[in-house]
């Protein structure tokens, strides 16, 4: 009896280095090869999506119209369902009496109770997940994933020297898919309105950035430019690639090594894995801490001293605070769907401290704007600028000024984007009423 195979595709959005499709392509006769873009909602309930920006939306696109191009190369095609995978698999299962389920696993706490939900549910059915965004699988870590340490210094020492996984090869040949063509681009959400475009989303673009930076020497001196706000050769630029599993942290791995033994290795180049093992260390932090990844006490017993006002949220969010530093970095995002490492802290520790908002509602935001949202890298950052994660100091408060003047001493970063448009020569207040709701006189 033919065995008919369905591969659930979330962030890997790629055929190369794609283990779990790897295993498919010889265990199966035919192959579903399925993605589920459920629609967003406007509410802060992290277990359902946000309501996406055009930005995000549009690389999303791309990388769907990319993957599908190269699985009809292998004689494949994508279906797309505009629904959960809860509601989209079962339907699946029934229509193409599915045998088996692949997968290569999700870091988020609510996608990966789906596929436990659905596994429970049809036990029958053989499901297959094989770790696909990650530099180390969980037996060959020196501690187990629910051991995780606190803080990620410890967590870099007992793991920067291990070696890294190697590179999956990619499927000689993929089985035909028992589903007929459909035209699903016709249904995507809207995204035509992206104004500053700097990514475009798909495994191939993502290879074609990897292989540049590192051809132009740009590895060899991260750690200097790495604090940049603005401009694309001053960071490495690989998240929005890694994000979406266009690009594997495997694949970045393999071609930092080849670097470091054929042109160059310093400290910068140490830097890149630096900071690929901060991406790591979130994986296993989400992974350990589940649905307190989204609470407001987070990993921590005591909750914040720090509220939700209305008029500040909307002020950061379209970006007339009295910071203009925030600002700017808020008008950039907003924008491009993209915002500095240094950027995305100072707006951070301005919501909290300055603004004094619920952390989570920045969360969110990010969530629904950043081309490059990761899950545990987004919400695990956030609980580390609040105080409530893995920062064992406790709150980070950045003092703006001191940060502007440091990063953006001309002013060139402000005046671009506009920082200080709306300021009219003076601080624009916080609020425009007081506690008691008295309006405040300028």
């Amino acid at each position: 009896m033919a065995q008919i195979g369905l591969f659930w595709f979330n962030n890997d959005l790629r055929i190369a280095d794609n283990a779990a499709l790897l295993k498919a392509s010889v265990q199966v006769d035919k192959l579903l090869c399925v993605v589920c873009v459920p629609p967003a909602t406007n509410s802060l309930d992290a277990s359902r999506p946000a309501n996406l920006s055009a930005n995000r939306l549009g690389f999303l696109r791309d990388s769907l119209i990319e993957l599908d191009n190269n699985l009809k190369g292998q004689g494949q095609h994508l279906l797309v369902r505009y629904e959960s995978g809860l509601q989209a698999i079962p339907q699946l299962i029934t229509q193409y009496n599915i045998s088996q389920i692949y997968s290569s696993g999700e870091t988020g706490y609510f996608e990966n109770n789906q596929w436990q939900v659905l596994a429970k549910r049809y036990a029958m059915i053989g499901f297959h997940q094989i770790s696909g965004n990650r530099l180390f699988e969980a037996d060959g870590l020196p501690f187990a994933p629910a051991e995780t340490p606190e803080s990620f210094s410890k967590f870099r020492r007992l793991v920067e020297h291990l070696p890294t996984l190697a590179v999956a090869p990619s499927p000689e040949r993929l089985p035909p898919s028992p589903a007929p063509v459909e035209n699903w681009l016709g249904q995507f959400p809207d995204c035509q309105s992206r104004e500053n475009l700097l990514f475009a989303g798909g495994e191939t673009s993502g290879f074609n950035h990897l292989q540049n930076y590192f051809g132009r020497g740009l590895a060899s001196t991260y750690k200097q430019t790495r604090n940049g706000l603005d401009g694309m050769d001053y960071s490495t630029k690989f998240s929005p690639w890694l994000a979406n599993g266009c690009l594997s942290p495997r694949q970045i791995m393999a071609e930092l090594t080849s670097y470091e033994q054929n042109i160059e290795r310093n400290d910068s180049t140490y830097w890149i894995y630096f900071e690929l093992l901060w991406r790591e260390y979130y994986q296993w932090y989400a992974e350990k801490h589940g649905a307190k990844l989204f609470a407001f006490a987070g990993i921590k017993k005591s909750r914040p001293t720090t509220s939700f006002y209305a008029e500040r949220f909307k002020k950061w969010c379209t970006g007339t605070t009295p910071y203009p530093i925030v600002n700017a970095c808020i008008k950039q995002l907003n924008q491009t769907g993209y915002m500095s490492n240094r950027g995305r802290q100072l707006v951070a520790s301005c919501f909290v401290h300055e603004l004094g908002l619920d952390w989570r509602y920045g969360a969110g935001y990010m969530e629904e704007q950043l081309v490059d949202y990761d899950v545990a890298s987004n919400w695990g950052n956030w609980q580390y600028l609040a105080g409530v994660g893995a920062d064992p100091r406790g709150h980070r408060r950045f003092d703006l000024q001191k940060q502007t003047d440091i990063y953006d001493p001309s002013g060139e970063f402000i005046q671009r984007w506009q920082g200080d448009a709306d300021l009219a020569g003076h601080l624009i207040p916080l609020d425009s009423a007081d506690a008691a709701d008295w309006p405040i006189s300028n």
